[in-house]
């Protein structure tokens, strides 16, 4: 190895998962204003219908980049675990092969986004007053499917190579010319909420072509070179197999809360608008987690490609326990100061109602969603991505359903929204600790 790749098989354990884990929280703060600002300047400059044209495309969105942040997953673990056993043939053709995956997921992306933008909003019950706005901003998002396809992909080669600092870069950068181009868009040109979505594909584009450039400049296994990038057969269907199990996971979880923003969109914008706002702040409370969920991975695959197993046990029970407590207190803060939170992006009292009415139920049980986040990422690290994947199946999506199906046949309260996320966090969280008390994951 010539240095490019910070390796965590050596060093302290604690140390080494929090100076990983910093750059990621910061990244993923910058990544999240990306829609936290496309929503505080399309609520206060164009209003709350605006606003609840975008948060209803929030949730499809995420389906999409959550299926290829967990398909960058595969990568990541793979790269990560070929370091840690000094396998440097296997770590150019990681590389390689992912960046060819992503370049044609980038194709695939933009054409079903683009073609069934208005079938799947319509089957989503979309406000009719929204239906219009929300259209043109998932349709022009998707049209830069390219961005936020190939960032994903090129980040999740960096991470696995233990580089989390450049990213944090790329997202800082790119933040920032978003929210000048949000304001130059929206508030100068006059272009709505098509403006914020062309601010969001070009800031993403700029984050991939700053992190295409490092991966080119670098020596070593992790140099891209943009005439290898090809598919081999065998690599991809290593990256396929513990990526695609990732990305199903993350695609579940964002079907079922598809599902549920069609039960909350039949109570009109100012719901759609308070629980969409409620999740951009949700969305800001969870980067502590998420970091640490990002960086226990690479941490433990690294350590077992070494054949270290209770050093990767080790860092996977302080990931867990430092993204629990810290979830705790995040959630107590949402329960408390939920409204005065929510008027941030409109001042509108039934938008405040709706969207502090979601936190003040759901915050005391933050720690549960960070409790099976770091179960998911302990297996994904020790290459067990199925496991995630069917209990994330299970409890955060067919519960969600049946629950739904049920109560909207008794009562049409949207209270029910609310509590069906504690109910389905504390089920997995029982199943993931029955499974990891019965398997020896480390071994």
């Amino acid at each position: 190895m010539n240095g490019e790749q910070a390796l965590m098989t050596e060093g302290p354990i604690y140390s080494r998962i929090i100076r990983f884990a910093l750059p990621l929280f910061l990244g993923n703060l910058f990544q999240q204003l990306y829609n936290a600002v496309d929503s505080l300047i399309v609520g206060n400059y164009l209003g709350s219908s605006a606003l609840a044209a975008v948060s209803s495309s929030g949730n499809l969105i995420f389906l999409a980049v959550g299926f290829f942040n967990g398909l960058s997953v595969g990568g990541s673990v793979l790269i990560a675990r070929y370091l840690g056993a000094r396998e440097t043939e296997n770590v150019e053709c990681a590389v390689h092969t992912s960046a060819a995956l992503g370049l044609i997921f980038s194709a695939v992306m933009t054409v079903l986004g683009v073609v069934f933008a208005p079938a799947v909003l319509r089957m989503m019950n979309t406000p009719a007053d929204v239906l219009p706005e929300s259209m043109i901003y998932f349709r022009i998002y998707f049209c830069g499917s390219l961005g936020f396809v190939m960032y994903n992909i090129l980040v999740g080669i960096l991470q696995g190579a233990g580089d989390s600092r450049h990213p944090l870069h790329y997202l800082i950068i790119s933040s920032l010319v978003n929210v000048v181009l949000d304001l130059l868009f929206v508030t100068g040109f006059h272009m709505g909420v098509g403006g914020a979505a062309f601010a969001t594909c070009i800031s993403q584009l700029l984050s991939t072509v700053l992190a295409l450039r490092r991966l080119h400049q670098m020596g070593g296994p992790l140099h891209l070179s943009f005439r290898r990038i090809r598919l081999d057969p065998k690599m991809a269907g290593a990256i396929l197999r513990l990526g695609l199990p990732s990305g199903l996971q993350n695609s579940i979880i964002a079907f079922s809360n598809v599902l549920i923003q069609s039960y909350i969109n039949s109570f009109g914008s100012a719901a759609v608008a308070g629980i969409g706002s409620y999740q951009k702040l949700e969305g800001f409370g969870f980067l502590p987690v998420t970091s640490f969920a990002m960086a226990v991975p690479s941490f433990i695959s690294q350590n077992l490609g070494a054949r270290q197993p209770e050093r990767a046990r080790s860092g996977a029970r302080f990931g867990i326990i430092c993204a629990t407590v810290m979830a705790a207190g995040i959630g107590l803060v949402f329960s408390v100061f939920g409204p005065q939170m929510i008027a941030l992006f409109d001042r509108s009292p039934e938008v405040i109602a709706f969207g502090s009415g979601r936190a003040r139920i759901v915050g005391p049980f933050f720690a549960l969603v960070a409790y099976t986040h770091m179960m998911a990422a302990t297996l994904r690290g020790a290459q067990r991505p199925m496991v995630p994947m069917v209990i994330m199946l299970v409890c955060w999506c067919a519960v969600r359903i049946l629950v739904l199906s049920v109560s909207s046949l008794f009562i049409h309260n949207i209270a029910v929204t609310y509590w069906v996320y504690p109910v389905t966090w504390m089920l997995s969280s029982a199943a993931f600790t029955v499974y990891y008390r019965k398997e020896q994951i480390f071994s």
